[in-house]
């Protein structure tokens, strides 16, 4: 999906890609991939200040578990060029929204509605979605449609696609957010031309398949909107909206599947797809739960969890549910009826690592939730945490009990490897306060902000923490370095403050 106005274009036939060509369709955008990120920087940081925007490492590692072999894949096969790759983002976030949508934002920025996890039924139909949505990048799609807005301003433009991704949430408010008059011209051309359609469905596919998932997953995620278009789309299909159904599309995709008929299944065998699906059971379940369904249906999935009684293999529908009912006591307040689900989830999961660390970390969750020491904290291993959950909660664990240093000194060396997580940054802020080092806590909290492209709060704060440089009496080796990072972060943020400034005045 793309906010972006589009026209139809001719496609044009080619047999095929060699590393590093042009789009099949040829690409006739005069937007520089430089000047596309910016634009793309300019909506995030939107979404970003936006409520509805959720950074859940649990979600966030699943998703990316999913995302990067698809970015391998296009790498692989020459979809994905250097200079894309080096200079977008490729940062995928999550919307509490409880809509199946999912959408490409011009600069390689993606957004994933809560919704669209919750009804998908394996990681292949979530693949056959993010793979579509990445070729809609790797392509150009969307800097062409840009550039047939060449009449319109940067600036108009990006106000144009904030305005489509509020009506996305309350379109009796969406014209308020598109300047210069064009609600009406923006609502009746959200689309991509039928032929990007059809060249981000065969890229798309291939990326997967290369990617090591089931291509059935797209002939799976067409019968959900399929289904969906029967029942005359009651507004919770967005996706269906913006990316309309054709006999023409479902038949390139069931003819793709027949000719790839020899590699089907997720690399592994069957015993890992099982696994695979109990995993995504209960991350569908988890997002169910986020995008915040309501009381009735939390104490629904509560009393859907109580009754059910896994035995044998579990099933993924009992794992889905067990961990949504989890979840949804804890949400509710019944913290020893969200413990007892955890605890029965825990067993049943057993012989299945990741799904055993899910919940485990759901376990700990619902402790940090209940405000009580995590059970085991004291065995709790961050040195050797490697997925971004792992750091995160438990880095919140060990902060509740006490050992901010441990925490401080993880997350140093997580950040130097992902300066860009602002999540980490702020916890990183929080242990450096409880450490009695104002200095480094004022950095890193700047860092937080710099991350979410908050460029004038973090430039507030790294002044704030220059101030208090002049007037501390540390002249230690530390204090010194930290003060020489803190005055060169700061000419970075006003250098670029000011060359945002010229650009919007040339945009305008």
């Amino acid at each position: 999906m793309i906010f972006i106005a589009s026209s139809h274009l001719s496609l044009a036939q080619s047999p095929g890609r060699a590393a590093g060509s042009l789009p099949t369709l040829g690409d006739s955008s005069e937007l520089t991939a430089s000047a596309e990120r910016r634009l793309g920087d300019r909506i995030a940081v939107s979404i970003y200040r936006d409520p509805d925007y959720l950074d859940d490492p649990v979600l966030g590692d699943y998703v990316q578990s999913i995302w990067q072999p698809l970015m391998a894949a296009a790498r692989s096969r020459g979809e994905l060029g250097t200079e894309l790759e080096e200079r977008f983002a490729w940062d995928v976030m999550l919307i509490r929204n409880r809509t199946v949508n999912a959408f490409a934002l011009p600069g390689g920025y993606l957004g994933v509605h809560l919704g669209l996890i919750g009804v998908v039924s394996s990681r292949d139909e979530l693949a056959a979605v993010l793979g579509h949505e990445l070729s809609h990048v790797t392509q150009r799609h969307i800097s062409r449609l840009i550039t047939q807005q060449n009449r319109q301003t940067p600036w108009v433009i990006g106000a144009m696609i904030l305005g489509a991704l509020a009506a996305s949430k309350n379109p009796d408010a969406a014209s308020a957010a598109i300047v210069g008059g064009q609600a009406v011209a923006v609502q009746g051309q959200l689309n991509f031309s039928r032929d990007m359609e059809r060249e981000a469905d065969r890229v798309g596919s291939g990326v997967m398949a290369d990617a090591g998932f089931d291509s059935r997953g797209v002939t799976g995620m067409f019968e959900k909107l399929q289904q969906a278009s029967r029942l005359n789309d009651n507004g919770s299909f967005p996706y269906l909206r913006s990316h309309p159904l054709t006999t023409e599309r479902i038949a390139d995709a069931q003819a793709r599947l027949q000719l790839a008929a020899g590699s089907r299944g997720p690399k592994g065998g069957d015993a890992d797809s099982g696994k695979a699906l109990v995993l995504h059971a209960m991350m569908a379940a988890r997002a169910r739960v986020l995008g915040d369904p309501g009381v009735d249906a939390l104490r629904a999935m509560q009393a859907q969890a109580q009754r059910t009684s896994p035995s044998g293999q579990l099933a993924p529908q009992d794992a889905g549910a067990l961990y949504a009912g989890a979840l949804a006591a804890g949400r509710l307040r019944d913290l020893g009826l969200a413990r007892s689900l955890a605890s029965r989830l825990q067993s049943a999961v057993v012989g299945n690592p990741r799904a055993a660390n899910a919940a485990d970390l759901l376990a700990l969750e619902l402790d940090l939730q209940a405000g009580s020491t995590p059970a085991g904290a004291a065995q709790l291993d961050l040195a050797n945490a490697s997925a971004r959950a792992d750091v995160l909660l438990k880095s919140r664990a060990l902060l509740a009990v006490g050992r901010a240093r441990e925490v401080s000194e993880r997350l140093q060396s997580w950040v130097v490897a992902h300066p860009k997580d602002a999540s980490a940054w702020q916890l990183l802020a929080q242990a450096y306060g409880r450490q009695n080092e104002p200095l480094r806590a004022i950095r890193a909290d700047a860092e937080s902000r710099a991350a979410q492209l908050d460029y004038t709060a973090a430039l507030d704060r790294f002044k704030g923490a220059q101030n208090l440089m002049r007037t501390s009496r540390d002249n230690s080796a530390a204090a010194n370095i930290e003060g020489s990072i803190i005055d060169t972060r700061t000419r970075e943020l006003e250098s670029l403050l000011k060359e945002q400034a010229l650009q919007d005045k040339l945009d305008r």
